[in-house]
């Protein structure tokens, strides 16, 4: 392991690796947090938050084997993606090192078989610990080595179980006019807050559930999740006055945030960088179809049997996840998988080698702390995580100011009822498919070609192209839908717009949420920050829609917002292509 400089004294082992962080003197500098100095602690930082696999470190420490509370935490393999800084130098020795070492040996009596801490010799505890991380990179219980079949089942089933809550998000919304009535509801705006209300625990929920799923599993959370959001649902459909129908609907949309907290970290321990960009498309169209298909069926369901039954089908439909989810779906993430097959060894030092505590040191609380806090830090200390996170935020934001509009637009407009109004949403829904098309085919090709240029490496800034391209449809697609329902010609055309803005906006959704994957060490917590400022712009959009509609007209409207899209998604983009990577060179949130 040339890429680790290791200090042996008296049966206690420290690694260092600073790939990304340099000490001066005696102290190092601190995480990005400012919290805590990162000196024993194996956190989920060092796996690169679940997404890129369990083989990228930072930082990493491995304490003293004094007792069997100890944790002796491993060091990366030499196939690990940490060999590609091979070029550091090894970390000098520091003073907190050599007091540490000592204090070791307090506690660390030695045993009767004459071996000190550990019964592996000390010139051989580094070989030790990498044929350790050897075995596990072969390990069929690896994730990353699951049978293809086992892989893509896992998938559908993930994407599956994050179909449902955004479903449940929109498809009361063609039946926005009947709640209205049977609540006796008549201000505008508490009618919009029955339906966005949802996204306002959609957006706080990931912060607590994704660190919740390091600690104890990826799997269990969607399990749960999914549990809970069929009985929140079945409250929503017998809710006896409009305040239960909104607290029903808020928690709704918190246990319904468990797929988009953890779903995508499920995805990317199953695949690779290279490969994950089709399994990606797959889980993302869960949340951008599920929406417009769902005022399909909300419609009909809400004029022939009641709005009540909207909420009862999507009940049925998280009792079907269950029923596959639970018998077939394994534990995917990495630290868990290994913890628990440590449990099951009778061998205490290989035990203590194998077991990997997410938290490290850390109490749960002071861990639930830093991953709720870092979100807000990536957004407010990265121009990029920030820029990208708002712009699509605010797509997002008016993806569900149609929602809101598209019943009253097209019932005043054009005559439409609250059946065949579900069906316009398809303008949407048919763009999201011809966009997950060109996102998993012509815009992976693209990424392939520029990376086998670059010597095979990839960049972030390489997923950029396929962002600019899709960010030219987004006003177009406004100015199409908007006019065109301003003039009242054939209703295909005000559908068509919406379309042109579906495609748009995925072909823009998956290059940024792949770029966040690619470009942040802390991945999970970049797309955390992503949809906590999608998700409250997405609620606070539609509460302005009507209002704003009524006083500028439908087509100024869409105007104003088509040239904001123009003012956000255009030159930004381009920016970051040029300059992103000196941008991240920068910054000690980056990869």
């Amino acid at each position: 392991m040339r890429h680790l400089a290791s200090n042996t004294l008296k049966g206690c082992i420290k690694l260092h690796l600073f790939p990304e962080e340099k000490c001066q003197g005696n102290a190092c500098r601190k995480n990005i947090l400012g919290t805590r100095q990162q000196e024993t602690v194996l956190t989920p930082e060092h796996w690169a938050d679940g997404i890129d696999g369990a083989f990228e470190y930072k930082n990493l420490s491995v304490p003293c084997v004094h007792d069997s509370a100890s944790q002796l935490k491993q060091a990366p393999s030499r196939r690990s993606s940490i060999t590609k800084r091979s070029d550091l130098p090894p970390s000098p020795p520091k003073d907190h090192d050599l007091h540490s070492t000592s204090s070791c040996t307090k506690h660390n009596p030695e045993p009767p078989n004459g071996h000190g801490e550990s019964a592996i010799p000390a010139d051989k505890e580094e070989e030790a610990l990498e044929n350790v991380e050897d075995d596990w990179e072969n390990d069929p219980m690896n994730a990353r080595n699951w049978p293809k079949r086992k892989k893509w089942v896992a998938v559908f089933i993930v994407s599956f179980y994050t179909f449902i809550p955004p479903l449940a998000s929109s498809m009361m919304a063609p039946g926005l006019p009947q709640v209205a009535q049977e609540y006796g509801i008549e201000n505008q705006t508490l009618i919009a807050l029955t339906l966005s209300v949802f996204l306002i625990s959609f957006a706080i929920a990931p912060l607590v559930l994704a660190p919740i799923s390091e600690m104890y599993g990826r799997t269990w959370v969607l399990h749960l999740g999914n549990i809970f959001s069929l009985a929140f649902n079945l409250g929503c459909a017998f809710s006896p006055n409009t305040t239960s129908l909104i607290i029903f609907r808020f928690f709704t949309g918190f246990s319904g945030a468990a797929p988009i907290a953890v779903g995508g970290g499920s995805v990317g321990d199953l695949f690779s960088e290279r490969d994950r960009a089709f399994a990606m498309s797959l889980y993302t169209l869960g949340p951008l179809m599920a929406p417009a298909l769902g005022p399909v069926a909300g419609g009909f369901l809400a004029q022939t049997v009641g709005v009540k039954y909207v909420f009862i089908v999507i009940a049925a439909c998280c009792g079907l996840a269950s029923l596959v989810g639970i018998p077939f779906l394994r534990e995917t993430y990495a630290p868990v998988i290994r913890r628990r097959k440590a449990m099951k060894i009778d061998d205490p030092e290989k035990r203590l080698r194998l077991s990997v505590t997410p938290h490290g040191d850390m109490t749960k609380t002071q861990y639930l702390w830093i991953n709720l806090s870092r979100p807000i830090v990536l957004l407010t200390r990265s121009f990029i995580c920030f820029i990208l996170s708002l712009y699509m935020s605010f797509v997002y934001g008016i993806y569900y100011l149609m929602f809101t509009t598209f019943a009253n637009l097209f019932h005043n407009t054009y005559g439409f009822g609250a059946g065949i109004g579900g069906l316009v949403y398809l303008g949407l829904g048919t763009g999201f498919l011809l966009a997950t098309y060109f996102g998993a085919d012509v815009a992976d090709k693209m990424y392939q070609k520029q990376a086998d240029k670059n010597g095979g490496k990839g960049k972030p800034e390489m997923r950029i192209p396929p962002l600019i391209f899709g960010s030219l449809f987004i006003p177009i697609g406004l100015f199409w839908y908007g006019w065109s329902a301003q003039a009242k010609v054939h209703w295909i055309m005000p559908i068509i717009g919406s379309g042109i803005f579906g495609f748009g906006q995925m072909t823009c959704f998956l290059p940024i949420s792949l770029y966040l994957v690619d470009a942040f060490t802390y991945a999970a917590s970049a797309l955390s920050a992503a949809s906590v400022l999608r998700s409250l712009l997405g609620f606070a959009f539609p509460l302005f829609a009507q209002q704003m509609f009524d006083t500028l007209g439908v087509g100024p409207g869409n105007s104003l917002l088509a040239g904001l899209a123009i003012v956000l998604g255009i030159p930004f983009p381009i920016w970051i292509y040029y300059h992103g990577e000196a941008m991240r060179a920068r910054s000690d949130l980056n990869r």
